[in-house]
C-alpha cells in the first residue's frame, strides 16, 4: 500500500487562514495607529501643560519676592515692636 497517495502535500497555511491572519494583522495595525495618534496628542497636551506650569512657577517666584519685600517694608515702617504686638516707645 502506498500511503503517500492519500496525503496531499502541505507547504503552508490554507488561503482562508492566511486571509484571516492578514485581516487580524491589519486590524491590529489600525488599532496601534489609532493609539499612537492618541498618545501623540496626549504628549502635545502634556508639553503645553508643562510649559504653562513653568511660566506660572516663575510668576509665583516673582510674587513671593514682592510679598517678602512688602513684609520687610511693613516691618521697617511699623517697627519691630508693633509687629511683635508691643507699642512703640518714642
Amino acid at each position: 500500500m502506498n500511503t503517500n497517495a492519500n496525503h496531499t502535500s502541505h507547504t503552508g497555511p490554507r488561503p482562508s487562514i492566511m486571509s484571516s491572519q492578514s485581516a487580524t494583522k491589519a486590524r491590529q495595525m489600525a488599532n496601534l495607529h489609532s493609539q499612537l495618534s492618541q498618545l501623540s496628542a496626549n504628549l502635545a497636551a502634556t508639553e503645553e501643560i508643562l510649559r504653562m506650569t513653568s511660566f506660572q512657577a516663575e510668576r509665583m517666584r516673582d510674587l513671593a519676592s514682592w510679598h517678602g519685600g512688602l513684609l520687610m517694608a511693613a516691618s521697617k515702617v511699623l517697627g519691630e515692636e508693633s509687629v511683635n504686638g508691643q507699642p512703640q516707645q518714642r
